[in-house]
């Protein structure tokens, strides 16, 4: 995709948009980089397209865009101008013909979609930029004074990748398109696995990432993993047959072994799907069966999270062509927690070049330090749990202090008490809803029955997975110490709720999984929208108060409008959104989406909208009413909700059995400061534990929802993206960050 620009009082010149000349991954979705970009179209931004290729051969390839050519697009995933390696692009004379077209097309800003071979190439064009200007016009094609005006190439870059191989950004666009299609496979082989007992081996794509293999073995529960960052050891072969021989022995009905294409073992030879297959059935005699995923990751609809996350960097590349001066260096746009940021782009390519280096140099613990602190964790998490470890020794009142590991039955009351254990888990990852059950009955309404099974069953922590409800009835425990000395205990809150609205994290479990489910049904309806002209839906999403699902669905399925409580209309609001929908019946893009939150407004139901639209619209639109309910509490974790559960699941337990051998003292526990009661969630790059009596200073009790909310920031975007006329002062440019070795240690949450 390619932007061109002129914009009165900005930088001078146009900005190109393009997706990378290299095997554009299918699930990256570059139409939603390009509906990134496209707010800009509205403020004499011109889009054309086609690659390095398109640079290179000029003429056709660069075409003009508009607003409508680059709506309705955000659905779909690939590329919508398509790509291709370019060899051209790769000699200086190929650069030349390349700066030639651009500089005819008055193009003297590229945004590059793509991995460290074409941000590479993008680096290069711009250091010779001057240079070969100067050949142009010692040869008589472009005059002094083009050449002149067209005297800076800026440079953004966009990594494209399913494989999330580039360093410096959390996540690259594409992966988690990818691992939903990984997973959807897992979970359809899971069920005939079972049903067989089979083993089968898994083979995903990743040369020389293993990061799909690994989320997908963290997120599937694989019974071993093959990565090319950490080849097994000498003998693999052994442990690997006895562990599986082990699970089967324990009541398993199947195995799953997940390997990396580029799998290699401690010499550098490959590790192959069949070769793994092989041994099993020649060493254990299993059923087992090799599946190949190849392409089938790289294609389908994107998801939510990759269509936000592509839509906001998109802009921000934009915004930061815009921003550029001549002492910018290239950058590259990045997420950082659930922030933009913008690094210097070489920086990154060469961290990602010294990952290769060390993996071939055989410095492997250095490989995977140099990917970052979120892929060395979630290794170290996943050989936590990919094998059960003997159980720990309960000793009770001889000096040694509880552990977590030693207390499986946290959250016990009367006959529904019962221990689980490693066995009774399996499986669990995979299933949407609450396989404990839950209710939302608060501690105060049965504070001493609660104070009784505390006491019966010595229970000395509580790992309590909810919404607002749990955060609010463990704070109700909290203040309750004073009362009963039984509640004197190391708990722990892992927030779990589609409405996202538990103060101390910015994102909740089920939240992801809820917006995928909203997007899906959206996309439904638009497409039964396309069928007929002019007509305006308005869709009703769950949350209570919070509007962070109205926000993003919005933002994911391109909505007009998304009425939240936490931002505050009018019926002078609601007139702009009519007005603004009639004019856009009048565009080739006949339809509307409207979301509205539950609780957003007292008086404006979701009727009201109905009836509003129906009638200001009369004649020029008809409208529908869709509810989605309880559609968007159900289905199949997805891989994002699934990764991010098992790392705070992971990171709760281990601080509760080091915050029960610090209170442990006399022969018993006794916790009763603030910091041994506390929420577990990502705030902004980092998981951390915050005190429910800290939290509490920070709390909407009546509307349910925390006074601050990160994701507010999305509501700009949601209305440059719908096209809205939005002053650019009000944007927050990302800030300029580096890459260093420093910079990779710290841990990140995603």
């Amino acid at each position: 995709m390619r932007v061109a620009a002129r914009v009165p009082g900005r930088v001078p010149g146009r900005v190109q948009i393009h997706a990378c000349p290299g095997a554009c991954p299918g699930a990256c979705p570059g139409p939603c980089v390009s509906r990134g970009v496209s707010w800009g179209v509205s403020r004499s931004l011109r889009v054309a397209g086609r690659g390095y290729e398109g640079l290179v051969e000029g003429g056709d390839n660069i075409k003009q865009a508009n607003w409508l050519s680059v709506s309705n697009i955000i659905q779909l995933g690939g590329t919508v101008i398509g790509s291709a390696r370019c060899k051209a692009f790769t000699t200086r004379a190929g650069r030349l013909r390349a700066a030639r077209n651009l500089v005819e097309h008055g193009i003297t800003n590229l945004c590059v979609i793509g991995g460290d071979g074409s941000l590479t190439g993008a680096d290069i064009f711009r250091s010779e930029w001057a240079g070969l200007l100067e050949e142009l016009v010692r040869e008589g094609q472009i005059s002094e004074e083009v050449a002149k005006k067209n005297c800076r190439l800026n440079i953004v870059g966009l990594v494209g990748s399913i494989d999330n191989d580039f360093c410096g950004t959390d996540m690259t666009i594409g992966t988690d398109s990818a691992l939903h299609r990984i997973m959807e496979v897992i979970d359809a082989i899971t069920t005939t696995a079972q049903s067989h007992q089979r083993t089968f081996v898994l083979e995903v794509m990743g040369r020389h990432c293993g990061y799909l293999a690994l989320v997908s073995g963290l997120a599937s529960g694989a019974d071993w993993l093959f990565i090319p960052e950490s080849p097994p050891e000498d003998g693999w072969e052994d442990l690997m047959c006895e562990r599986l021989g082990e699970t089967r022995s324990r009541g398993s009905r199947l195995n799953i072994i997940i390997i990396a294409e580029g799998a290699i073992d401690r010499s550098g030879k490959p590790i192959s799907s069949n070769y793994v297959k092989d041994l099993v059935v020649q060493r254990l005699g299993f059923d087992t069966r090799v599946t190949v995923l190849g392409h089938v990751q790289r294609g389908g609809t994107p998801s939510a999270f990759d269509r936000v996350l592509s839509s906001k960097m998109g802009m921000e590349a934009v915004m930061a062509l815009l921003e550029a001066t001549p002492d910018t260096p290239a950058c590259v746009v990045s997420l950082s927690g659930n922030q933009s940021v913008r690094l210097p782009l070489m920086e990154c390519v060469q961290v990602t070049k010294d990952v290769q280096k060390a993996m071939d140099e055989k410095r492997f613990e250095e490989a995977i330090q140099l990917r970052g602190r979120s892929f060395e964790n979630n290794w170290n998490i996943y050989k936590l749990l990919a094998h059960q470890k003997p159980a720990q020794e309960k000793v009770r009142g001889d000096g040694e202090a509880p552990s977590a590991w030693d207390t499986p039955s946290t959250c016990r009351s009367c006959p529904q008490v019962r221990e689980v254990g490693w066995h009774d888990v399996a499986g669990w990852l995979g299933r949407g809803g609450s396989m404990l059950g839950t209710k939302r009955t608060l501690p105060k309404t049965c504070m001493e029955k609660i104070v009784e099974n505390v006491r019966k069953f010595n229970i000395q922590g509580l790992l309590v997975i909810g919404g607002f409800e749990a955060y609010e009835g463990v704070l109700q425990l909290v203040e309750a110490r004073g009362q009963y000395e039984e509640l004197c205990i190391v708990m722990c809150v892992i927030p779990a709720t589609i409405s996202n609205n538990v103060p101390g994290t910015d994102f909740s479990l089920g939240s992801d999984t809820a917006v995928n489910a909203a997007m899906e049904s959206c996309d439904r309806i638009k497409q039964s929208a396309s069928g007929t002209k002019r007509r305006v839906f308005i869709v009703e999403t769950m949350g209570g108060y919070c509007g962070y699902l109205s926000t993003v669905t919005g933002i994911a399925v391109g909505a007009d409008a998304a009425y939240v409580y936490e931002d505050p209309f009018t019926i002078h609001d609601l007139k702009a959104n009519v007005e603004h929908l009639t004019d856009k019946m009048k565009t080739d893009i006949q339809r509307g989406l409207v979301l509205r939150n539950e609780k957003c407004h007292e008086h404006y139901t979701t009727e009201f909208l109905y009836n509003l639209y129906s009638s200001e619209g009369k004649g020029i639109f008809d409208c529908r009413i869709n509810v989605l309910g309880h559609l968007q509490q159900g289905g199949a974790p997805t891989p994002f909700d699934r990764n991010y559960g098992t790392k705070l699941g992971v990171k709760a337990v281990l601080w509760m059995s080091e915050k029960l051998q610090q209170v442990y003292t006399k022969g018993r526990v006794f916790a009763n400061s603030g910091d041994t009661a506390c929420v577990i969630g990502l705030r902004k790059k980092v998981v951390a534990f915050s005190p429910v009596t800290e939290l509490k200073k920070v709390t909407d009790f009546e509307h349910r929802l925390p006074q601050e909310q990160w994701w507010l920031n999305l509501r700009l975007m949601l209305k440059m993206l719908a096209n809205y006329q939005i002053s650019l002062t009000e944007y927050i440019s990302g800030q300029m960050e580096h890459v260093t070795r420093r910079t990779l240690s710290i841990e990140k949450g995603f």
